[in-house]
């Protein structure tokens, strides 16, 4: 009896007897595998019926496949599928001895002589192919032999998939793709692109579980998924499905741009290294590719993209049962511009009020008409912070947070131009006033103490009045404090909405109006004035707002202070 000594077939083959041995299968009568000795098919593999099964290649390695069918006219469909990077394969067929047919004498022949029948035999070609497509090969009627499926990767180590079966009719385990593959773009914004597609026949005919992957990258197409799985690291799983009537934003990104920064200089090579065959695999930059699975719906749109950028879309049909996916022909679209920012001039001296929408941004322009030694830059965001870019003349000069007021100044430079560009809040809109110009002394905001709280004493409180304090400046400017009664439930989020500090006191009611006064301290440790709010009714709630107000006229207004009467006296 002959021994088979090949550890990597040992499981699949059944006891040897005088018949030749036989490869179980999943139909044992159409699809099998016969081994004689292990120097046969060195470092070769045996391609099941009806499973897909994944390798690799290194770059200029051959590597080989069999499969016997056993009986003419055999359904047969072979598939390949290059995963990232193209493939050359070959598949041929050659007669099998004459015992393999199980009809001989019932004695094998001599191990050398049946070598000789095998390996001398070239074999006749079937099919070839190069390229990096999933290509098929599919016969109704193929010949009884051995087959054999060569394949080689000439440009880099790959991953690559095969599948075989000789009951190609009623496996269909890839999706069938609709008698139109294409995905639509049928909306197009600046960081959004709605696609759209036609279900696959395997889930809306055939009723297989069937869900739809969407890969989004710059770079180019996909043509598997297998493709795709090979760009991206091992912890980029599926992304999960997004709840119902909600489409998902693969794009969290700060990071649509995509990928995050931190992640640049990781491998990105599928094969570690191995001493064994002295390759290593070389370090590649992350790769902007983002991949989704959406479940059975069939339109969806992408979120939080770059204006005016091209990308690229590819969809993927995915069978649950088999984890086999089909390509739809894959599209690219370029979104849309930003709307181009009308640019506002800055007069020298004069203030101008801007209002930018959340997260929006807005482009000013200051060109001084004469010769300059500084510039000075007046800012008064009026409700939460904004960012202040100053350029000149492409140089970035100034890059500043602003809350309340500040005030920047710049070395100047004859004939220069500055371009300023302001950034909203994320919160929300945003307005502040504006004021740039070259001569030092034209001051138009007031000065401001770094606190600007209004600070209420509880031990002065009575049933008819509060006392309060506030700091003041070096320079002399003009307090007014107004009131407003609220209702007891009046909150701090009430507060806050009512906190613009460019609304003045020309929008108060005159009858909210305490006093006005002049203050300043050349002491700045002294720099604080109280006074004395009387009139009140008992156990009620009060607004109070002071408003410094400067030269030129305009005005800032301190932090809103809540306070209440005592009830009882």
């Amino acid at each position: 009896m002959l021994l088979l000594r090949c550890p990597l077939l040992l499981l699949l083959l059944l006891p040897l007897s005088s018949r030749p041995q036989k490869l179980p299968t999943r139909d044992e009568e159409l699809f099998q595998m016969q081994i004689r000795d292990k120097a046969f098919f060195h470092d070769s593999s045996v391609i099941p019926d009806g499973a897909e099964i994944s390798s690799y290649l290194f770059r200029d390695t051959p590597k080989r496949y069999f499969f016997v069918v056993e009986e003419d006219n055999t359904p047969l469909a072979v598939t390949v599928t290059p995963c990232d990077a193209p493939l050359e394969w070959k598949l041929s067929v050659q007669e099998l001895p004459e015992e393999a047919s199980g009809e001989g004498s019932g004695e094998p022949e001599p191990l050398e002589q049946q070598k000789q029948q095998i390996t001398n035999e070239e074999g006749t070609e079937l099919f070839s192919y190069k390229g990096n497509d999933v290509e098929y090969f599919v016969s109704s009627s193929s010949p009884s032999g051995l087959y054999q499926l060569d394949l080689l990767s000439t440009e880099k180590d790959t991953h690559f998939k095969v599948y075989a079966t000789t009951t190609p009719e009623s496996d269909q385990p890839y999706p069938e793709l609709p008698y139109d593959p294409r995905i639509d773009v049928t909306s197009l914004g600046r960081t959004t692109v709605t696609l759209a597609w036609k279900p696959s026949p395997t889930a809306s005919l055939l009723k297989q579980p069937i869900q739809y992957c969407i890969v989004i990258n710059k770079e180019h197409n996909f043509k598997s998924l297998c493709a795709v799985e090979a760009k991206l690291s091992s912890d980029d799983a599926f992304m999960m499905a997004p709840k119902p009537g909600l489409d998902f934003s693969p794009f969290d990104f700060a990071h649509f741009g995509f990928a995050s920064d931190n992640n640049s200089g990781k491998e990105r090579g599928f094969l570690k290294s191995s001493s064994k065959f002295g390759r290593q695999t070389s370090s590649k930059p992350r790769v902007d590719l983002h991949k989704v699975c959406i479940g059975n719906k069939n339109i969806f749109t992408v979120s939080d993209l770059k204006p005016d950028t091209q990308y690229y879309f590819d969809m993927f049909a995915v069978n649950t049962n088999t984890n086999m996916s089909t390509a739809y022909i894959g599209t690219f679209a370029r979104t849309k511009e930003e709307a181009k920012q009308k640019t506002v001039e800055l007069k020298d001296g004069k203030v101008t009020d801007v209002f930018i929408k959340r997260k929006g941004a807005k482009f000013l322009r200051f060109a001084p008409v004469s010769s300059h030694q500084k510039v000075t830059f007046s800012v008064h965001s009026c409700l939460d912070a904004v960012q202040i870019q100053v350029r000149r003349d492409g140089k970035l000069l100034l890059s500043q947070n602003v809350e309340g007021v500040r005030q920047f100044q710049l070395r100047g430079k004859a004939k220069a131009k500055y371009l300023i560009r302001l950034k909203g809040s994320k919160k929300g809109a945003s307005m502040l006033k504006i004021l740039a110009t070259t001569r030092p002394n034209k001051q138009s905001f007031p000065s401001l103490p770094e606190d600007t709280r209004i600070k209420a004493f509880d031990k002065l409180r009575t049933c008819s009045s509060v006392t309060v304090a506030w700091l003041g400046t070096q320079e002399r400017n003009k307090f007014c404090i107004y009131k407003r009664e609220v209702d007891d439930n009046y909150n701090e989020e009430q507060k806050k909405r009512e906190q613009n500090q460019c609304l003045g006191p020309d929008t108060r009611k005159k009858s909210e109006k305490v006093l006005c006064k002049y203050f300043h301290s050349q002491n700045i440790q002294k720099a604080v004035t109280t006074e004395t709010i009387r009139g009140l009714q008992p156990g009620k709630s009060y607004l109070l707002d002071v408003y410094v107000i400067g030269h030129g006229g305009h005005s800032v207004k301190y932090q809103s202070k809540l306070v209440k009467t005592r009830k009882f006296c």
